[in-house]
């Protein structure tokens, strides 16, 4: 592999909705050079980092019915028991979840936990508290989805950040989806969770970090006990 093609791979395309925004910034960023240089390069600054925060990478996603993936990239603020929001309709009892909150600095695509069909989307407006808080899965403006999967009813949530103000979900009911497939963005910053059947086998711990669509973050199929972690 020569230079250029090295120089090639680490360049990453930016997500189709990223274009307006990464276009705007860089409008304001000729215009400010004009008026005054030094704003010129911070705008310039904030144009990468526009550019960076929508970009869209390539992964690659396990194809195994039994393992479910990480929807988003991110640190696992936590992994254990959790009663999934009513618009669901998984039950009122704690289900195995993994929540994953992105930071401004992450890639904000989500994608599909598990490979199934589309059985639900509900949005239920709410609160704009920051996505970190176990509070935020309640009060949160948040956009449900439920995936009729091989081992049982997946839901994945959507939820908006203290600075997010916007939530797309790209998915339709009734559609088949592939996992690792994108389903949805969120900006700026914000929070996804994961609501598991019952005999999901959590293989991550809170303080972890994830890789969206490539991650393996449970299995259907693990006979072991309960891991356990220590950070080092």
């Amino acid at each position: 592999m020569n230079l250029l093609e090295s120089i090639r791979g680490q360049i990453v395309p930016v997500h189709r909705d990223g274009y307006l925004f990464v276009a705007i910034f860089a409008v304001v960023t000729i215009i400010l050079f004009f008026l005054y240089v030094p704003l010129g390069w911070i705008a310039l600054v904030l144009t990468l980092w526009c550019a960076y925060f929508f970009r869209d990478p390539p992964r690659l996603t396990p194809l195994d019915a039994a393992l479910v993936v990480a929807p988003a990239d991110g640190l696992i603020s936590a992994a254990g028991p959790g009663v999934p929001p009513p618009e669901l309709g998984l039950g009122p009892e704690p289900l195995p979840r993994i929540s994953i909150f992105m930071s401004i600095f992450d890639c904000h695509l989500n994608r599909a936990p598990v490979a199934g069909r589309i059985g639900k989307i509900v949005y239920r407006p709410g609160l704009f508290l920051n996505a970190d808080l176990d509070k935020a899965s309640e009060d949160n403006e948040r956009n449900c989805v439920v995936i009729e999967a091989t081992n049982g009813r997946v839901g994945v949530v959507q939820i908006a950040g203290l600075i997010a103000r916007r939530i797309l979900c790209f998915a339709a009911v009734g559609e088949a989806i592939e996992a690792g497939q994108r389903f949805g963005l969120i900006r700026f910053g914000s929070r996804v969770d994961v609501y598991l059947p019952s005999d999901a086998r959590l293989l991550v711990a809170a303080g972890m970090r994830a890789v969206g669509g490539e991650t393996v973050i449970a299995d259907f199929r693990a006979l072991e006990s309960p891991r356990a972690f220590k950070r080092s």
